[in-house]
């Protein structure tokens, strides 16, 4: 049975990242299956409106005020009017949002929620306990997340940091990692399987130059591989406010032949330059699936990596060298072994993309949410909420300060429904028409 979905997001393209690539391919793939996809976003410059991307996905390009790295202005009810109209036209059965820090998609998921519509919610990201913002967005997903029907984690890590952040029951939880299009990930050929023993080893680091990348571990671990290997290079993709500082890093320790700065990469170039190295380093903080390791191992790279958040889940062991500590020694003793095992041929990476083709599909994801979301629909009608188990189900959250805010905003809410069920009447909207579906 064909499902109608609303994929919900802050962060989706023109802008390019592993959660605006997660939705795209998830959603190409539920239409290949033959669910109806939309995606709600906010305008990115002057791509406002409707617009159509492949196989008729279409994406509504709402103008929403964005205040912070592509994270539109929270309004709370205010997005109400125009997210039921977008879900009503499309005839909208489960809304599927994603991002903690996207406003968008929490406002959606109180809206979808309270107009009784089934809703999901993915997070791809780990957050921590011990910041002012990390508690706030943990504050906010607990309250979204009060009446969601079914969550989808990346990884069995980020699963575990959800249950706490949110307060979830695991059975709530599904756990579906990212996927990678690996023939867009070939590695370089030969050269794979037959190295020259005296052609340099190049390491690759491809990642947002960010603190919590581990932007500030490389700026040390670097010249350290560099004074003890001759026979090594370094080409760092990336940009972020760190930057800066790999420049100065260069220019102190005179490493302009031995690193190379590309700065920001077009998405289409991230193959070619996977393919310039032999080693990929990925030095971060914090990380709940790591789909840049995929991509690089599918590029026929061996991988050296800190063991943050679900990074450890991601590949087989022999793919990998890790780090035992998130710190420059560490990382020193780990890379320092790779290039060794690397050197004397000990390492074998020409099977590398057959394997990752095989653990990685987005069809596969594709499948699996799939029966997420029949789960939700199949459910006996007994067990959809009602207005007042709703009510209930806020009332039984966190402290008294906190069921009182969360019942006020929910008291808020259906009176905006209400309101909006009255002044602009269901019958009185447009269904818009399905884009034709492919017969193959």
């Amino acid at each position: 049975m064909p499902y109608n979905v609303a994929m919900v997001c802050d962060f989706f393209y023109p802008q390019l990242g592993g959660v605006e690539f997660h939705i795209y391919h998830l959603s190409q793939k539920l239409i290949k299956l033959g669910h109806s996809v939309v995606v709600i976003t906010h305008s990115y410059g002057d791509r406002t409106g409707v617009r159509y991307l492949s196989n008729g996905l279409k994406v509504y390009y709402v103008p929403y005020v964005v205040i912070y790295r592509e994270t539109s202005l929270p309004t709370v009810f205010g997005s109400f009017p125009i997210v039921r109209n977008i879900l009503l036209r499309e005839q909208i059965q489960i809304v599927h949002a994603h991002v903690s820090v996207s406003t968008l998609a929490h406002e959606s998921l109180l809206h979808a929620t309270v107009m009784g519509l089934q809703t999901v919610f993915t997070d791809h990201s780990l957050y921590g306990f011990d910041s002012v913002g990390s508690i706030l967005v943990n504050k906010l997903l607990r309250f979204t997340l009060t009446n969601v029907g079914g969550a989808i984690c990346v990884s069995n890590t980020c699963k575990e940091n959800m249950i706490l952040r949110a307060k979830l029951e695991p059975s709530q939880i599904s756990v579906i990692p990212n996927a990678v299009v690996s023939e867009n990930f070939a590695p370089a050929g030969e050269r794979r399987s037959t190295r020259d023993i005296n052609r340099p080893i190049t390491i690759v680091v491809m990642s947002r130059l960010y603190p919590n990348k581990g932007a500030d571990l490389l700026t040390h671990l670097i010249p350290k591989i560099c004074a003890v290997q001759s026979n090594v290079r370094f080409v760092v993709a990336g940009d972020g406010p760190k930057f800066v500082d790999f420049q100065q890093m260069i220019e102190t320790h005179r490493l302009q032949d031995k690193v190379e700065l590309l700065g920001a990469v077009q998405h289409e170039k991230v193959r070619d330059v996977m393919c310039l190295g032999d080693i990929y380093l990925h030095a971060s903080l914090t990380e709940a699936f790591g789909t840049v390791l995929v991509e690089a191992a599918s590029c026929g790279l061996f991988i050296v990596s800190t063991m943050a958040g679900g990074i450890p889940e991601v590949l087989p062991k022999h793919m990998t060298v890790f780090a035992e500590q998130t710190s420059v020694t560490s990382l020193f003793n780990a890379t320092l072994k790779a290039i060794l095992l690397v050197q004397h041929g000990q390492v074998d990476t020409s099977s590398f993309h057959e394997e990752v083709a095989d653990m990685y599909d987005w069809i596969d994801v594709a499948k699996r949410t799939v029966a997420v979301y029949r789960g939700l629909l199949n459910q006996s009608p007994s067990k959809n909420l009602s207005w007042l188990e709703l009510l209930k189900n806020f009332h039984e959250r966190d402290g008294p300060w906190a069921r009182c805010l969360y019942i006020l905003c929910l008291l808020t809410e259906y009176m905006v429904f209400l309101t909006l069920e009255w002044i602009y009447p269901r019958d009185m909207i447009d269904i818009a028409p399905k884009w034709p579906q492919n017969k193959e």
